[in-house]
């Protein structure tokens, strides 16, 4: 429970820190369309750091799996999208990163498939 608590609540936190930052330092700087790429990567960080912590409430739905699934999809689908994001203000060319944000994508779908199968498959009630 204490890792579904921490993971949570860092991606909350890093979620309202990067979202001040996206609002008053960024906004100059980005084009509207990848200022909204990284408030997308910021919305679904918040998204999966409250499920988290929500499922640390609920005994019946803590599993490895479903725990790993959200923080590597996390991991991948807002990092990414915040990697590219950044990489528009650089020479680097972060674009080998592409790739990178549907595969957090589809981790995050399976976590939640696999919530509801374990919400269904549990005998409480």
């Amino acid at each position: 429970m204490k890792k579904y608590v921490l993971a949570g609540a860092s991606f909350a936190l890093l979620s309202v820190i990067l979202g001040a930052f996206a609002s008053h330092a960024l906004k100059s700087i980005f084009e509207a369309e990848v200022l909204a790429s990284f408030q997308t990567g910021i919305r679904y960080m918040m998204y999966h750091g409250l499920s988290l912590l929500i499922v640390s409430q609920i005994p019946m739905l803590q599993s490895k799996w479903i725990f790993r699934l959200f923080f590597w999809g996390v991991i991948f689908f807002s990092f990414s999208i915040f990697i590219l994001c950044a990489g528009k203000l650089t020479p680097v060319d972060f674009s080998w990163m592409g790739p990178i944000t549907p595969i957090g994508g589809g981790l995050l779908i399976l976590g939640w498939i696999l919530l509801i199968k374990n919400t269904i498959q549990s005998k409480q009630g």
